[in-house]
């Protein structure tokens, strides 16, 4: 272990967070400072040299934060997901861009202090985009990182507005000050599609109805799907996420072209997805009942996102494409969670 390392994860509790705290005591290469609203998940305890509880809105945290450990490289995985900030919009922009503000504000202080800058590791998401209708959607294709930039979503407006803060903090940040800082955080983004986890439940992600098909058919439980059978998606197996942010956290900063970049496995759609499960799954009972107001959502978002950018600067590519995510991964380990 390197103590010199020193990893803030925020929203540790949640799917990203269990696969990156679950990746990084593999390799034993850092000392982990974890933070969420909830007590730390039982299964994380012990894997974590420090587990702080608290808001990502309150400074007491930061200031114990500050004041307590040598942070070197920050997860800011804290988020209030798509579905639950549409219905407490106001709620969703205090966490999702004040606490994203906190945390700038904290990496950037302590870039100061040591003279190093800190590197900020951002999940984005696909609902940074908006397109008009199905139609606009189907036409689009593979969409690239800055097209269609008008999210329908609160949750989308907070994803674009963190990454253009971060953009500023970590290239602009107090440019007409007398003295410019001598360094500034090294801020780096990565643009999601849905992610499907194994081993956590799905959280109100408006892209879960893939990953709840799966989980209620492992139960015997029948399931209403929300959008149309037709409605498609780009996806990505949860191992491929945590690969992702940390492969961009350890490429050179040289190679990166970008701030912001796309990444992504494999296109389905919700159709598609069942008859996967089915193969998996036979007896699954799963009806298709679009919700008008969540299929607007899906409309909004890509069918697929290029992610050449990723590829070329970083050497990106998953790991699991669609037949290796539910033959070796999903389908294996969810029989395995339930039986």
């Amino acid at each position: 272990m390197n103590p010199e390392n020193v990893i803030l994860i925020t929203g540790a509790n949640g799917e990203i967070g269990h696969g990156l705290i679950a990746e990084l005591c593999i390799r034993q290469t850092s000392r982990i400072i974890a933070t969420d609203v909830q007590p730390l998940d039982t299964t994380l305890s012990g894997e974590c040299h420090e587990f702080l509880q608290g808001d990502i809105t309150d400074p007491s945290l930061f200031e114990r934060l500050e004041r307590e450990f040598p942070i070197t490289t920050i997860f800011h995985l804290a988020s209030i997901l798509s579905t639950k900030a549409e219905r407490d919009p106001e709620t969703a922009q205090r966490v999702n861009v004040e606490g994203t503000l906190n945390l700038l504000r904290l990496a950037t202080s302590l870039t100061t202090r040591s003279g190093h800058p800190v590197t900020f590791l951002y999940p984005s998401s696909i609902a940074a985009y908006g397109l008009p209708d199905a139609a606009a959607k189907h036409k689009a294709g593979k969409v690239r990182e800055d097209d269609w930039l008008e999210p329908a979503t609160m949750y989308g407006c907070n994803k674009l507005s963190c990454e253009h803060l971060g953009r500023y903090y970590g290239a602009h940040y107090r440019r007409l000050a007398a003295e410019p800082p001598a360094a500034r955080l090294d801020f780096r983004a990565l643009r999601f599609p849905g992610l499907i986890s194994a081993l956590t439940v799905p959280t109100g992600g408006t892209s879960d109805y893939g990953p709840e098909m799966l989980h209620h058919a492992a139960q015997g439980k029948p399931y209403a799907c929300f959008v149309r059978a037709d409605s498609r998606l780009p996806f990505m197996a949860m191992p491929d996420a945590v690969k992702a942010l940390l492969q961009l956290e350890a490429a050179p900063r040289a190679r990166l072209t970008r701030t912001v970049y796309n990444v992504t496995s494999f296109s389905l759609t919700a159709e598609e997805f069942l008859r996967l499960v089915h193969q998996a799954f036979p007896g699954a009972q799963v009806t298709f009942e679009p919700d008008a107001r969540r299929q607007g959502i899906v409309d909004s978002w890509p069918a697929d996102i290029d992610d050449a950018a990723a590829r070329r600067d970083w050497g990106w590519a998953p790991d699991f494409d669609q037949r290796r995510a539910f033959e070796e991964y999903l389908i294996p380990t969810i029989r395995q969670r339930y039986s």
